[in-house]
């Protein structure tokens, strides 16, 4: 068992800097040291500021990705520091003599010698890289600002959102947003009317929060998008606050809420090994955690763990070799056998035990061992057969299903995404839930956001092209609908553009579906701008119909939006998924380029005033645009975007690595020799000298998935030839900006970058 050394939460942000005079300029600045445990060091840094005579202090775990942590005592007397964060039980006293500090570290009865010297704190990637705030403002001010809704008005967070009834029905949880875009949880008591603030949204973005139980509540932190998640919990009065999982460097995953068991929950983290995750059940109001099984075995790990409600670990997933997987299965809750040998490409997962009948061994399961597309089956377990296929599309992969514990588990609906979201009512009871909604709502999708235990309450979100998103309570009982919120009231349907599916076919026939979201100036005639936005992923992700704040804002400044699901995406099948392995960057962005061209053809989008943005993949996209067909686009925005394949691969975070060779088999792998050609003609940065167009670039500088560097070599790259790249670095985002602040800053950025080149002549040069 890893020793745990540091138990950080990012739930504390105030200071009690203590009050001192006595060489108080000697200790400010930032101090590193090593820490050694079990022959393992571990770099630490504590920055010390003085304000007014104050002292505070943060620290820093660089090795594991944590910074900025702030500390909750910090005093400089008689030479020695002594500094304190109180709720981890961490202590540090040392002794200031010249330029070190000799100390000792303390962290709940355990104690450590740890030297400081000064040092300079650092910041992550090239710091003198990104454009200064004030040449990205002048950037932003080349987008006129005389439109009826401002940027602001498709990125600003909802006043209020996220709501869910307690499963007792007696409370309603919500997140409401201050004048200072802090997004604070708050609990109404729906008999008495009373509203209390539960949870305190600080420094760090609440991810995420649902009811554990009815008293209850847990919600998910991380450090500036670093993706390491600390789970925490907290009563329904907003007592009794805790952090649950106050790990350094650790992961945590929900697995199984527990409904029978309202104390606990089943979790999964990277406690052990931080490259493979392992079962615990976690008492949600002591923390006391239980480890479930092992997975000691770091090249063949399992990948996934399927808990019954009762909190019984059933079966689960071993990866074999880094490319197959083997289902485990129990009878008797103790012996585990194999049931499965997989390729990685097989679909075979449980979508839920069958708890509505005496036959523990009986379960849903999603498969496309015996078609192309995914496929539901009732299925044997313990005799590893399908006992009936119950659902089935010929054009789509399915998936979804709803059972109602209300009713005995009775199965209510299934589910699949086509052009747009599909329920397939079952039961009668559904049936007749389903025509009620649908009935009162045409012409909306709609999906059921929450429902009591007992289900006389409902939370029914409503959605489309045009609509944001809105609320409605419906009481089954009266059989009574109730508005609760429209999310954005201020953006009016009416004013919205219509977001279209399209299918055409690609240069080698394959049959290509996506969107395209045109603004009213195309649907009376005139060729328009356009944004091909090519989506994340890339494999088994696709863009769907529905409310895309992006593409609105884009259509309100007259540019269409082209979304293509070109190869690869999932929800086609697994042949059109797999035929697009080895082909990132190649015959994928062929269909990007078809697409485009179907547009074009319609008469919608002007061929000369074509951009191209993207996150992630999609970011990763732009490049490759803008490197394989120079001449296609008039410029780009790349939103961390890989831009060298090789240096991506060695950089993923360590949870990904056991997965390494399925990854490449998806991308390219490089000790291939012919694949390693490709993998250079492929990545953008090899590529530098066929980039002629106006390039952006977007990063957050924690990103776990796609490290700074990707963007710093593209940026420094192509300002070595001498061109201006306008570079947004944000030091408290990761992969995508999470801070509305900050994504109001990127999007009046990306405006004004569109307003500069998209309109000019294409041929125009990059440099200055």
């Amino acid at each position: 068992m890893k020793t745990t050394i540091l138990k950080l939460s990012s739930t504390l942000f105030f200071f009690l800097g203590l009050f001192t005079q006595i060489n108080a300029q000697d200790i400010v600045g930032a101090w590193e040291g090593k820490l050694s445990v079990q022959g393992t060091e571990m770099s630490l840094i504590f920055n010390i500021i003085s304000e007014e005579g104050v002292l505070s202090s943060t620290m820093d775990s660089p090795s594991q990705g944590a910074t900025g942590i702030p500390m909750d005592e910090t005093s400089f007397a008689n030479d020695t520091l002594t500094i304190k964060f109180t709720q981890a039980g961490i202590k540090y006293v040392g002794s200031l003599k010249e330029n070190t500090i000799a100390g000792t570290f303390y962290q709940s009865g355990m104690e450590f010698p740890l030297s400081l010297s000064k040092t300079v704190k650092t910041l992550p990637g090239n710091t003198a890289l990104p454009t200064s705030d004030e040449d990205l403002e002048k950037l932003a001010n080349w987008n006129p600002t005389n439109y009826k809704y401002a940027v602001e008005d498709y990125f600003a967070r909802p006043k209020a959102r996220s709501f869910n009834f307690s499963p007792n029905g007696t409370y309603l949880s919500y997140r409401e947003k201050d004048e200072n875009t802090k997004n604070h949880v708050y609990v109404k008591n729906l008999e008495t009317g009373e509203v209390k603030r539960v949870i305190e949204e600080k420094e760090e973005l609440i991810r995420g929060f649902g009811w554990a139980n009815d008293s209850r509540l847990v919600y998910v932190m991380d450090k500036g998008g670093n993706e390491d998640y600390h789970l925490f919990a907290v009563d329904v009065d907003g007592t009794n606050q805790k952090e649950l999982t106050p790990f350094d460097g650790v992961k945590v995953n929900i697995i199984e809420g527990l409904k029978e068991d309202k104390d606990h929950m089943i979790i999964s983290m990277n406690q052990n090994n931080p490259q493979i995750f392992e079962p615990y059940k976690i008492n949600i109001v002591t923390g006391e955690l239980k480890q479930l099984y092992k997975n000691d075995d770091a090249a063949n790990p399992i990948n996934s763990y399927e808990f019954d409600k009762d909190g019984n670990l059933r079966g689960f997933a071993r990866l074999r070799n880094g490319v197959n997987f083997d289902f485990y299965y129990t009878v008797d809750g103790e012996n585990y056998e194999i049931k499965k040998q997989l390729n990685w490409k097989d679909n075979f997962s449980i979508s839920s035990f069958n708890y509505a009948t005496d036959y523990p061994h009986d379960a849903y399961v999603v498969s496309n061992l015996e078609s192309d597309k995914t496929q539901i089956y009732l299925y044997d377990l313990k005799e590893d057969k399908a006992i009936k296929k119950i659902f089935s599309n010929d054009y789509y992969d399915v998936s979804g299903l709803r059972l109602s514990r209300n009713r005995n588990y009775e199965l209510d609906y299934f589910s699949y995404e086509g052009e747009k979201r599909q329920i397939v009512p079952v039961s009668d009871y559904y049936k007749k839930l389903h025509k009620r909604i649908t009935d009162k709502f045409p012409n909306y999708s709609y999906s059921i956001a929450d429902v009591t235990d007992d289900e006389s309450k409902y939370l029914i979100f409503l959605q489309s092209d045009k609509l944001y998103g809105t609320y409605y309570s419906y009481d089954a009982s009266k059989d009574e609908f109730k508005l609760l919120y429209n999310l954005m009231p201020n953006l009016i349907e009416s004013d919205m553009a219509e977001m279209r599916p399209i299918t055409f076919k690609s240069r080698d026939g394959k049959t290509i579906h996506g969107y395209i979201t045109l603004p009213k100036e195309a649907l009376n005639g005139q060729k328009v701008p356009v944004i091909v936005n090519p989506h994340g992923g890339p494999q088994g992700v696709r863009d769907s119909w529905g409310f895309n704040p992006e593409a609105q804002l884009f259509a309100s400044r007259g540019y269409a939006t082209l979304q293509v699901n070109f190869r690869i995406s999932g929800g086609y099948g697994r042949e059109f998924l797999e035929s697009g392995f080895k082909q990132i960057g190649r015959q994928a962005m062929d269909d990007v380029e078809d697409g485009l061209q179907y547009v074009i053809d319609q008469g919608w989008v002007d061929k000369d005033n074509a951009a191209i943005y993207g996150g992630s993949h999609g970011g990763y996209a732009v490049l490759r645009g803008l490197t394989k067909t120079p001449d296609l686009y008039a410029c780009g925005v790349d939103y961390v975007g890989v831009s060298n394949l090789f240096t991506f691969m060695k950089s993923i975070p360590p949870y990904w690595k056991p997965y390494l060779k399925i990854i490449k088999e998806i991308w390219y792998d490089e000790d291939v020799a012919e694949e390693k050609v490709i993998m250079e003609e492929v990545s953008p940065v090899y590529q530098i000298d066929k980039i002629k167009k106006p390039l952006f670039v977007v990063q957050g500088a924690n990103d776990p998935r796609v490290n700074i560097d990707e963007s710093d070599q593209i940026v420094s790259a192509l300002r070595a030839k001498g061109y201006d790249v306008p570079y947004m670095v944000k030091y408290d985002e990761g992969h995508g900006f999470a801070k509305e602040e900050n994504s109001i800053a990127l999007y009046k950025a990306m405006m004004g970058f569109y307003a500069k080149h998209l309109k000019q002549d294409i041929k125009q040069p990059l440099k200055d």
